[in-house]
């Protein structure tokens, strides 16, 4: 197999492969020979990567994804106004309703039994939802077009919202004595109280902070007068050990970083640049918080240093890195939990991942038809590798690995495989498909197509 990639093109060798599968080779030998030949292949030849699975029955664009319940659950939100709730080891849908009548900006699972929708239609929903309540709801997908009574989640609370950026919220435990990861405290804890950050009622540049469950607006950041920014349209929001930080991207490029030291309440502007010409269209900050990065309308990704509130703010300071992708419209930029790489949705229909260390491109995505507004990975529990950079090998759901096309030109050595807990011997056969569903490395897209891809890498 070997003479025979190195002497015919890939037309003749398809024709060989078609050939022996009409005289109905054994499925191991036909396999062994596929294998053979794609591991004799160029690594610039190698097949376009495939997604594990496809989420089907949405049938308006994606624009919200949130992974939840130890990766038990995947919130999807699209542009009519549907969330669906996907469990990751049936890939069926739990739960299905329509929240809000126009698009969902943003979804957030607060604890375990409640459930923050963002749409719009100017309306900032609280659900209750718990995994207990599930089988009393309804799963009817809305492509299936069923009409008739859904029966709903509760609803909590509803506040008003200014919806007009089109920027979804912001949101962090209100815990003045948080000792745990952000990512812990969100799942695996459930905070009395929360701060919500969104773009202010009375002025589209500023930004409002909320107190949840009173509803109070505790603060307002109002808009800088120093530069023109803009509306906001990207937001994230921070607490560790009484202080607050808040990274805000604007429609100018600009982004500003904000910080409170509580209880003083009063914010203050710790950092401010403009690496991007065209509006920022999300951000992330790292998991430990000691970095963020920005994605915009333009090819640019920026690397920002968050500064500690002590410090005042150098109009000098600049980026650590802009990386020049050349693919410009990426959004929906999010960071794995283990800080090793992060993602983007292209409005060129792919989902380009890069390593986080070096700002690389490690693989490109393509499987949708129409372009990408959302990315979200599933938590990693597990310490991940020192480096993951140099291969696209994983586990496939056969055990065999498979060969997805990255950029190797880094050459640093394989990664480590984390271990990943095992099964009892006694547990069900529906136990282990729960825990191989938590324990997957998922990312998942949601595209213009309605569809949402499911990629299993690194």
């Amino acid at each position: 197999m070997a003479f025979l990639c190195q002497t015919y093109s890939d037309d003749h060798v398809a024709a060989y492969l078609s050939f022996i599968t009409r005289l109905k080779v054994p499925g191991s030998v036909f396999t062994s020979i596929v294998f053979d030949y794609q591991s004799h292949m160029p690594p610039e030849r190698l097949p376009p990567a495939q997604p594990a699975y496809v989420l089907r029955g949405h049938e308006f664009q994606i624009h919200a994804l949130c992974f939840a319940h130890n990766n038990s659950r995947l919130f999807t939100g699209d542009a009519h106004g549907w969330v669906v709730s996907w469990s990751l080891a049936y890939k069926r849908p739990t739960v299905v309703w329509r929240p809000h009548r126009s698009t969902v900006l943003g979804l957030a699972v607060w604890g375990t039994d409640r459930v923050i929708t963002h749409g719009r239609d100017s309306k900032l929903l609280i659900w209750k939802l718990a995994i207990t309540d599930e089988e009393n709801l309804d799963k009817t997908l809305p492509a299936e077009n069923v009409n008739g009574n859904r029966k709903t989640p509760e609803i909590i609370q509803v506040l008003i919202v200014n919806t007009l950026n089109f920027c979804s919220f912001a949101w962090c435990p209100d815990d003045h004595d948080n000792t745990l990861p952000p990512v812990l405290s969100r799942e695996r804890g459930t905070p009395d109280h929360i701060l919500i950050a969104v773009p202010s009622l009375f002025d589209s540049d500023g930004i409002d902070i909320l107190y949840l469950p009173s509803e109070n607006r505790t603060s307002r950041i109002p808009a800088d007068k120093t530069i023109k920014t803009g509306m906001v349209m990207a937001l994230a929001l921070h607490s560790l050990t009484c202080k607050l930080r808040l990274i805000a991207g604007y429609e100018s490029g600009h982004t500003i970083v904000y910080g409170n030291n509580l209880p003083e309440n009063k914010w203050q502007k710790l950092y401010s640049a403009q690496p991007h010409s065209q509006p920022i269209l999300s951000l992330a900050p790292s998991p430990s918080f000691d970095y963020y990065l920005t994605s915009s309308a333009d090819a640019i990704i920026a690397k920002h240093p968050l500064l500690s509130a002590d410090t005042t703010v150098d109009p000098d300071t600049k980026p650590l890195k802009l990386s020049n992708t050349k693919h410009a419209g990426q959004q929906g930029l999010s960071m794995r939990s283990d800080g090793k790489i992060y993602a983007t949705a292209g409005w060129d229909a792919r989902v380009h991942v890069y390593s986080a260390k070096t700002m690389k491109e490690l693989a490109v995505l393509q499987w949708h038809k129409e372009g990408c507004y959302a990315t979200a990975f599933a938590e990693i529990n597990a310490p991940a590798a020192d480096s993951i950079e140099a291969t696209g090998l994983h586990q496939s759901n056969d055990g065999r690995e498979q060969v997805q096309a990255v950029d190797s030109s880094n050459n640093e050595p394989p990664p480590s495989t984390a271990l990943a807990p095992v099964p009892s011997p006694t547990s069900t056969v529906s136990q282990r498909r729960e825990l191989k569903a938590q324990t997957t490395h998922w990312l998942a897209a949601g595209s213009k197509d309605g569809k949402v891809s499911l990629w299993d890498i690194y």
